[in-house]
């Protein structure tokens, strides 16, 4: 992975305790909780899980983490 990319998961805050959802640059829905993020994931092909929802690597978190909704 390079560095200097950002993660391939942006997640951003959005209305209503609800979170923007973009993958590879490419905005893919928006999440009302953490299976709504999950499953956006399981879409693009990438897997995820409690440890993986706190990967910088995989998602950067804008506006709070995981358990910011």
């Amino acid at each position: 992975m390079n560095p200097d990319a950002p993660p391939p998961v942006i997640v951003y805050p959005a209305l209503n305790g609800h979170r923007r959802v973009a993958v590879r640059g490419e905005r893919v829905g928006t999440a009302r909780g953490v299976a709504d993020l999950v499953e956006f994931l399981r879409r693009a092909g990438l897997e995820a899980d409690d440890s993986t929802l706190t990967d910088p690597e995989l998602i950067e978190w804008r506006g709070g983490g995981p358990d910011a909704w």
